[in-house]
């Protein structure tokens, strides 16, 4: 299934997507698209409903983002080993956590907003990871179990606040808007291989980022065992697993970094398409 929250900001509905790509009205059937209705037995029931008596939702929809109320947003750092030679930063020996601000979290189609003054703001096309059981303790081999579905995430970044500004990466991660995530969650049973997706991201239509979850360091199965041993996973959170090469920081001789104006294109194979224009605060 492909699972969708439309409307505007803050009365998002739930909905899903028939065979045709029609967005169809589930409100009659669950109030949200959250933790709640993340489990097994609750998707059983949705895979259940004849799809095309669900209403059709006509005209142009804001989507916004496709988990709701999103409890922890776990956030892997330098996890494909081209992208940290990029950076120059070593091959990590664990998985490096930080985390987003919740508040950071908006739609695939939402501006991004640089914050005031802002010269360094750069883009990351990542795998995003719904946690969907509750998750403790839990070993790589049974670890997606517990994975409702995946989804795409911009893990937009302030370069100057991650690294200049004193303390961990979560200052540069966590400007408002600095979290697309959709624009559909991928119910996991459509995801044959986590990690053997093609995903890229473009900028003002010229590619930057080319690359597949083939190439991480750490995988998805192995993120949830290491971070379900530190801490409990809830239904409704989201894992960001870390972005291929070609981020602006790591374009030589001279970072590029993004600008008002300039438009984003994210596509991971089989989770669809993000696009987000860019501006900044006054």
């Amino acid at each position: 299934m492909k699972l969708v929250r439309y409307g505007a900001i803050g009365a998002e509905k739930p909905g899903m997507l028939d065979g045709a790509g029609l967005l169809r009205d589930l409100s009659a059937h669950v109030s949200d698209i959250n933790g709640d209705m993340l489990g097994d037995a609750a998707l059983e029931k949705l895979r259940a409903i004849d799809v095309e008596s669900l209403p059709i939702i006509d005209g142009e929809q804001r989507i916004g983002a496709c988990v709701g109320n999103i409890g922890k947003f776990l956030c892997i750092g330098l996890n494909y080993s081209d992208h940290a030679a990029e950076t120059g930063a070593e091959i990590p020996k664990h998985p490096i956590l930080f985390f987003k601000a919740n508040s950071a979290i908006v739609g695939a189609y939402d501006d991004v907003v640089m914050p005031r003054g802002s010269e360094k703001t750069d883009w990351e096309v990542e795998l995003g990871v719904v946690i969907g059981t509750k998750a403790k303790y839990v070993s790589k081999e049974n670890a997606l179990d517990h994975v409702a579905g995946y989804c795409i995430v911009n893990d937009v970044s302030e370069r100057h606040y991650q690294a200049n500004l004193t303390g961990q990466w979560t200052k540069g991660k966590s400007c408002d808007t600095f979290g697309p995530t959709g624009p559909w969650l991928v119910t996991r049973d459509e995801v044959a291989d986590p990690q053997n997706l093609a995903m890229s991201l473009d900028v003002n239509g010229k590619r930057m980022q080319t690359g597949s979850t083939a190439t991480m360091i750490f995988t998805v199965a192995e993120i949830i065992e290491h971070l379900s041993s530190l801490m409990t996973l809830h239904p409704g959170d989201v894992i960001t697993t870390g972005t291929p090469p070609g981020v602006g920081l790591g374009i030589k001789p001279t970072p590029v970094f993004l600008k008002k104006g300039d438009v984003m294109d994210l596509k991971i194979e089989g989770l669809g398409h993000q696009q987000q224009k860019v501006d900044q605060d006054a």
